[in-house]
C-alpha cells in the first residue's frame, strides 16, 4: 500500500522564452514511465506511491528538463505522508 501522495508543479526555464508545455509534457512522460498511479491537474500532477520512489521520480523529472534544454528548473512539491496508507481516491471519495 502506498504511504505518500506527492503533488508537483514543475516550472522549467525555457532557453528563449518559448512555451513550457512541451517541457511539462516530457515531465509527465517521466511519471508515466515510472508506472505509479497519478492524476494530472491543471496546475500540478499528483502521484501515489512510496516516498522514496516518488522523490526519485521528481529527480528524474528535473533531470529530463535539463536534457531537453532547460537551463534550470523550479519544482514546487507538496507531500502527504501517512505510514498507515495514503490514497488519492480515499482523500477525495466524498467529492466523486
Amino acid at each position: 500500500m502506498a504511504n505518500t501522495l506527492l503533488s508537483i508543479q514543475i516550472i522549467p526555464k525555457t532557453p528563449k522564452g518559448e512555451d513550457v508545455i512541451p517541457y511539462v509534457d516530457r515531465a509527465i512522460e517521466v511519471i508515466q514511465q515510472a508506472g505509479v498511479k497519478y492524476r494530472v491537474g491543471p496546475l500540478e500532477t499528483t502521484m501515489e506511491g512510496e516516498m522514496s520512489q516518488l522523490l526519485a521520480i521528481v529527480q528524474k523529472m528535473n533531470e529530463a528538463m535539463l536534457e531537453i534544454g532547460s537551463p534550470n528548473v523550479i519544482s514546487e512539491v507538496k507531500i502527504y505522508y501517512n505510514p498507515d496508507g495514503a490514497s488519492m481516491d480515499k482523500l477525495t471519495e466524498k467529492y466523486d
